[in-house]
């Protein structure tokens, strides 16, 4: 079980504030204080420096910052195991963004499931950001992201790097003759609200040469793929989206791609976890059976409700 004095190290993380995070644990802020007195007595170092009525956490509070959430992340996995072997059934929880998680995961949660049929399986979508605040929660096992992230927090393996394309409707008018990304300056363009994967990494590519997003004027901003594709279909503009989300319409006709010289873009489809899991060895066997990497006969699960070592 993990100390106490932890968790209330954690709180005190959350809000920066020790009256706040006494309130929220139910105890006093002299008590607060005194674990995080225990604690860095313990460990022999000061976690906090305090400036008047602020409080920020030192170097060494930041390093011990990253080992909590993980050493918490760690005991839910555990409670999850101990669950399990008092016999109620095998359970996943993970996170994927909105891409990931409509256009790639339904093949990787087949395979998942020819391997362990009987686990019961919960898909939590959401941008990144969302998907790191739940990881370091403990709410969530691992996420399936492609927005970036902090690699010093985080174990990684790619899952993917993927393609963008350019798309339009079969018979759509184009302003102008299209050679490169700029000559569609005139279009309607349907983009991903603020915070998407998708979004964010388009528009570092357009800051790669010198354009912003606002430099098409006539934006659409719709968190809905499927109603982007749809709306684009009918001829009622363009828009950049991963090359998983558009294969389908792709190969049936339903959307074209708009072909540019200087537009090759990729991303990686990253799987992630907290760093220094004690858990490493089940992250990547939850990677290698998601990802197709090895054959069923050749992962050794003796059983979803066994501990990973």
């Amino acid at each position: 079980m993990l100390d106490f004095r932890i968790d209330t190290f954690l709180v005190v993380c959350r809000y920066m504030n020790f009256t706040k995070a006494a309130s929220e644990l139910h105890i006093t802020q002299p008590a607060v204080s005194h674990h995080i007195h225990y604690l860095e007595k313990e460990y022999g170092v000061r976690l906090f420096e305090y400036n008047g009525k602020k409080v920020n956490l030192t170097e060494a509070g930041k390093v011990f910052l990253s080992a909590a959430i993980t050493m918490k992340d760690d005991e839910q996995h555990l409670k999850k195991i101990m669950e399990q072997q008092s016999g109620k059934g095998g359970r996943l929880v993970f996170g994927a963004t909105m891409t990931i998680g409509e256009y790639v995961m339904p093949e990787a949660l087949t395979r998942f499931l020819h391997v362990y049929p009987g686990t019961a399986v919960q898909m939590v979508v959401g941008d990144t950001r969302e998907l790191l605040g739940k990881l370091n929660d403990g709410e969530i096992e691992f996420a399936l992201v492609e927005g970036f992230f902090q690699k010093k927090e985080y174990d990684f393996l790619v899952f993917a790097t993927e393609p963008f394309a350019a798309v339009c409707a079969p018979d759509y008018k184009f302003c102008r003759k299209t050679v490169k990304v700029e000559d569609l300056l005139g279009e309607r363009l349907f983009i991903r609200e603020p915070g998407s994967g998708t979004r964010y990494v388009f528009e570092r590519y357009l800051e790669g040469k010198n354009l912003l997003l606002h430099d098409f004027p006539n934006l659409m901003e719709i968190s809905n793929i499927g109603a982007m594709k749809q709306m684009v279909a009918k001829g009622q503009g363009i828009t950049f989206l991963y090359e998983a989300a558009v294969k389908e319409e792709l190969d049936r006709g339903v959307l074209k791609r708009i072909e540019l010289e200087d537009f090759q873009l990729t991303h990686d489809f990253t799987f992630i976890w907290r760093k220094g899991s004690i858990y490493k060895s089940y992250y990547k066997e939850m990677f290698d059976i998601l990802h197709g990497t090895k054959a069923e006969n050749d992962i050794f699960h003796p059983s979803f409700c066994e501990s990973r070592e």
